[in-house]
């Protein structure tokens, strides 16, 4: 039921890596406001450049779904900078829940699940990668580096952890919600989560992932120098339903990431 809003079917196939008549992928959108104003403005057609620039401006299910899309389609994950706060040295505790350190307190901030799979522009998925991720805390601080910045520190917060990808490609974090944050007196970065992806086999990989909605991106020097929309579009994730048994206000975040560069 749309009650009354436009919609429209999104059909994706690949027939280089999905051999059939049957889409890949189906999407049934409803199209809101924002949405609808850019689709038609100029009345120009659907275009991969269109469905990808409009699902950016509306964030939400749509972006998301964008994104899984383009990821079965073997759009690969673009690099992007590590940046200057990869930490010097390595916490003690580097499992992949950054929400406490041992049996301390739990770090400040709304908690979020980050999950996907690693695989390669075949869709296949790869084992035993080592994914290492880094963030700044609810306060906007970076840890095991000398951030420089005025800010506190919150000492229950792991800043850094890693997990290694199963049979599937799977992996799995559990951390808060970083905040934007003021890199220069005139640019502030959007919320991110730094990435780094190693393993034999493949070129290793940096790169950062972002969420939808965020009004930083339209300024972000780093996000826009993806000149791809389609490799913009797949580093940006929008949350999905709440699972049952999470913790209170967890959301969860999909991050497809696909491997472009074998070594």
């Amino acid at each position: 039921e749309n009650h009354g809003k436009p919609s429209l079917w999104v059909f994706i196939n690949a027939p280089w890596y999905y051999p059939s008549t049957q889409p890949l992928l189906a999407i049934y959108v409803t199209i809101e406001d924002q949405w609808e104003k850019t689709m038609t403005q100029d009345a120009a057609p659907l275009t991969r450049r269109r469905l990808i620039g409009a699902s950016l401006a509306v964030g939400g299910f749509v972006a998301a779904r964008v994104s899984l899309a383009l990821a079965a389609l073997g759009v690969a994950t673009p690099p992007q900078t590590m940046g200057p706060f990869f930490p010097r040295e390595k916490p003690l505790d580097v499992d992949n829940d950054l929400t406490r350190i041992g049996a301390g307190g739990l770090a400040s901030g709304t908690p979020i699940h980050v999950v996907g799979r690693v695989v390669d522009k075949g869709g296949r998925p790869v084992t035993g990668a080592v994914v290492e991720i880094w963030q700044a805390d609810a306060n906007g601080r970076y840890h095991y580096v000398n951030d420089g910045r005025d800010v506190p520190m919150d000492v229950n917060f792991q800043g850094y952890g890693h997990d290694t990808t199963d049979d599937e490609g799977a992996y799995r974090f559990l951390t808060i919600q970083p905040p934007p944050y003021p890199a220069s007196a005139s640019w502030t970065r959007p919320a991110h989560i730094h990435f780094r992806i190693s393993g034999p086999g493949f070129e290793r990989l940096a790169t950062q992932l972002y969420f939808a909605g965020d009004p930083h991106l339209a300024t972000d020097r780093i996000f826009n120098a993806i000149r791809d929309p389609a490799q913009r579009a797949n580093v940006v994730v929008s949350a999905e339903a709440p699972a049952a048994g999470l913790e209170p206000a967890a959301s969860v975040y999909r991050f497809e990431i696909v491997l472009g560069n074998p070594a």
